[in-house]
């Protein structure tokens, strides 16, 4: 981004922080949930732009005004329940004018054909109707998205890469994490060290995202970071490229979207029992609907309750969640959503940090099995707690100006300690040719706790013929995070005989490698316009942030460390609206983020590393279908990466690195017929160090290519009637897990398939109605791959998972 555009906003954004500033402290502004599209409108008859620009900006929704149609036009009054377009409607009564709607959602107006009588408008009740933002999808297909802008916008219309994963499809394909829920999106890579219970192995562009919950980051910190359970979800989307102009703090690659289950009017219950492979059964719950009659208290409550096996010996996998909601709907324009979560997990290291040599290195001793435990039963455990407590605001001042505010308070406390095998460093800790090695021990106590609030004004307004939703944001988090990781020795083991019980001492805290408590604030402020000129559509933001870090290091006498970080961050973005479908696009966005977590040395800081992308895009949403069809070409940097020089034979290390990172994505999402639903997503990418030992080698745990396919069928009359079936194929290109792109980092290249069958039992008999069964395959044909090799350790890829649903709606 330009000096003179930086220079220019950075005023407009101190000016706009004092502002927000003085309403925040002098008024008792409660959050609330997003309004649903469907409103009690009690508009009296005015001028016509004028009412039908208050109906647009409420809705979220494309309106463009021809100051000539609408000049000197009286609206009809708007009285009732109506869905957007039907309130507009409704309002253009006796005008001469009728609405049009183009192929991507946009609305217009044209005068009424000759001998066309108006009719009443019907209002409607049900919020099925339409389609929020923040609301569930039905099918695999989402039309509108608030990621990438915070507003609720179309997402044909949304310059940038988004993908979103509804609750239909995520149920299709029986998800259980966010690494199953992104596997059939481009530019992603999951589950890098295999499905590891403890956390989410993510790469978006080459980089790992940061994770946003209810327009909320979630707390980073080594081990103890929560892990979302993706049943309380209702869509998780994929926003790549930087992003930090909306959303502060973030890397490069991109960052996840995540929207939780939320209150409805309409009243549904559902309870899903599950039993598969290794043992696994998992009972799933929600429900929803009003709390009285009048629906102005709404509720929801799922959960999941987990006591299951893994693929490795002697490693369960237990899980409690809890998540209930209430929506309270204090007037037709300000409604408050309170939302929880409680999470307790008891699990152990699924990854298990094979040694190379049995894996990657053939040995007289023969493979290390993909289930063999090479840590201790009697010694291993990972017990994480997690609670979130939090609402969402929104309240409507008029017809031009609403405000909204997402809060929330996270704690997550961890007790972990593992039994690994030594890294390989040759000749030192080889496993020798009977299959004998060394361990050693990791253990680690961890609490996270996070305060966090993001407050933003919308405007929507016209200024002449160009219409404006300018959205003015204010956020802040408070992060304090203490850490303690002590490693020690352990008694070695034999990786195709292990004995178990052997004793084991835990070293005292005073030998601790990292012991300490970092405290971390951040404050943001933002700007954004999207505005709309006919067909044209610009995007103008930009966000100014200020990061204070405090650390004190316990283990080197309390020493202290501080660092102050400052930043601004623009996007720009430029597409035309085409009524045949097409939305060309490009778009210009920057990042930055902070080092995570504290180095062990006290006396060292780092500078934050900064990224910036060029992206051109294209979507198409044919007119009438629910298909979008998306290809995207972009260019990545990021800088003030940190890089190893040899200079006079002495190692120097320096923030002096930079990354590249080009790349094509192309992606389908289709719900092609009643029946048929499919996603499809190829992913071609060239990354590449560009300074210091490393230069010229690929970013790790980045693929050059990928390919995904998926599709479900489900028959709605004859013989099939109920019954579906469904089939994906996954590519993975080769990766390196090291720098160094050496043989020992190495991954070959893999493909594997995943199918389901399901059946609507209430199609064979109506007394069996809300029931269905279902049975998912991952790795059908149990495909034997090693997922990640880091130049000391190797990670076996998921081997074939079978899980049967039973299912019961009401």
């Amino acid at each position: 981004m330009s000096r003179p555009f930086e220079t220019l906003l950075r005023p407009s954004l101190m000016a706009m922080a004092i502002a927000l500033a003085v309403p925040l402290a002098s008024s008792p502004l409660i959050a609330a949930e997003a309004a649903s599209s469907v409103r009690s409108y009690d508009l009296p008859a005015g001028p016509l732009s004028t009412t039908l620009t208050q109906i647009a900006s409420q809705a979220g929704l494309a309106l463009s005004l021809d100051p000539s149609l609408a000049s000197g036009r009286t609206s009809a009054p708007v009285k009732g329940q109506f869905d957007a377009a039907g309130a507009l409607r409704e309002a253009l009564r006796g005008t001469g004018l009728q609405l049009q709607q183009s192929s991507v959602g946009s609305y217009s107006l044209v005068a009424t054909p000759e001998g066309v009588v108006d009719l009443p408008e019907t209002a409607v009740n049900a919020s099925s109707d339409s389609e929020s933002a923040w609301g569930p999808v039905t099918g695999y297909l989402a039309n509108r998205t608030a990621a990438g802008t915070k507003t609720d916008t179309a997402l044909v219309e949304v310059p940038r890469s988004i993908s979103i994963a509804t609750r239909d499809q995520m149920d299709d394909r029986a998800v259980h994490s966010l690494d199953d829920a992104v596997r059939y999106m481009p530019g992603i890579t999951a589950s890098s060290f295999g499905s590891d219970t403890r956390i989410d192995w993510l790469r978006v562009r080459g980089f790992e995202p940061t994770q946003f919950l209810d327009g909320l980051p979630l707390p980073r910190g080594v081990y103890a970071n929560p892990k979302p359970e993706t049943w309380n979800l209702d869509r998780v989307a994929l926003l790549r490229g930087p992003a930090s102009s909306l959303y502060g703090q973030t890397p490069p690659g991109g960052l996840l979207d995540m929207v939780s289950r939320r209150p409805s009017a309409e009243s549904s219950n559902e309870i899903q029992l599950q039993y598969g492979s290794d043992n696994f059964r998992e009972i799933n719950f929600a429900s929803t609907g009003k709390v009285d009659d009048q629906g102005q208290f709404l509720y929801s409550l799922s959960g999941v309750l987990r006591d299951g096996g893994t693929q490795i010996d002697h490693i369960d996998d237990k899980r409690y969640n809890i998540a209930p909601s209430l929506t309270w709907n204090i007037d037709p324009d300000t409604s408050l959503t309170f939302l929880s979560q409680f999470t307790r997990d008891d699990t152990g290291v699924t990854s298990q940090f094979y040694p190379i040599q049995g894996t990657k290195i053939d040995m007289p001793f023969g493979k290390i099995s993909h289930h063999k435990n090479l840590g201790d039963p009697n010694y291993d455990y990972y017990d994480r707690t997690y609670y979130a407590l939090g609402y969402a605001f929104e309240h409507r001042f008029n017809d031009v100006w609403q405000f909204r505010q997402n809060l929330r308070y996270t704690k997550s406390d961890l007790e972990f300690q593992q039994v690994t095998v030594n890294a390989f460093f040759p000749p030192f800790s080889e496993v020798d040719n009977q299959g004998n090695t060394g361990r050693n021990t990791t253990n680690v106590d961890e609490d996270i706790s996070q305060f966090a609030v993001d407050n933003n004004f919308q405007g929507d307004f016209a200024t002449g013929d160009i219409q404006h939703t300018l959205l003015l944001g204010l956020d802040h988090q408070r992060i304090n995070t203490n850490y303690t990781s002590i490693f020690g020795g352990a008694p070695g083991i034999n990786v195709n005989n292990p004995i178990y019980g052997l004793p084991i001492t835990r070293p005292p805290r005073s030998t601790a490698f990292f012991d300490y408590d970092q405290k971390t604030y951040q404050t943001g402020v933002y700007v954004q316009d999207q505005m709309a000129l006919d067909q044209w559509r610009l995007t103008l933001g930009g966000r100014e942030d200020w990061v204070h870090t405090g650390t004190k290091y316990f283990n080197k006498g309390d020493a202290t460390n501080t660092e102050r970080d400052k930043k601004f961050s623009g996007n720009a973005a430029i597409s035309y609206v085409f009524e045949s479908g097409f939305v060309p696009y490009l778009s210009y966005a920057q990042s930055f983020q902070p080092a995570l977590n504290a180095s062990a040395e006290f006396d060292k800081t780092f500078k934050p590393t900064e990224g910036e992308q060029w992206e051109l895009g294209i979507k198409y949403q044919p007119p009438g279908s629910d298909t979008l069809l998306s290809a995207a070409v972009y260019d990545l940097t990021q800088k003030n990466v940190s890089v190893t020089n040899n200079v006079g034979n002495i190692t120097v290390t320096s923030q002096t690195g930079e990354v590249k990172v080009k790349g094509l994505e192309l992606e389908a999402v289709s719900d092609v017929t009643e029946n048929l639903k499919l996603i499809g997503a190829v992913t071609l990418a060239k990354s590449e160090v560009q300074d210091g030992a490393f230069k010229g080698n690929r970013l790790q745990l980045m693929p050059e290519k990928q390919a995904s396919l998926w599709a479900d069928y489900t028959w709605h009359s004859g013989v099939l009637d109920g019954f579906g079936i469904g089939a994906g194929a996954r590519y993975t290109g080769d990766t390196y897990g090291d720098q160094a792109n050496s043989f020992l980092g190495k991954a070959d290249s893999y493909t594997v398939f995943d199918a389901t069958v399901h059946y609507d039992l209430g199609r064979l008999d109506s007394s069996l109605k809300g029931a269905s069964l279902q049975v998912n395959a991952t790795n059908l044909l149990d495909k034997d791959y090693i997922s990640t090799c880091d130049g000391f350790y190797c990670y076996y890829g998921d081997q074939r998972s079978v899980v049967a649903s039973a299912t019961y709606r009401w």
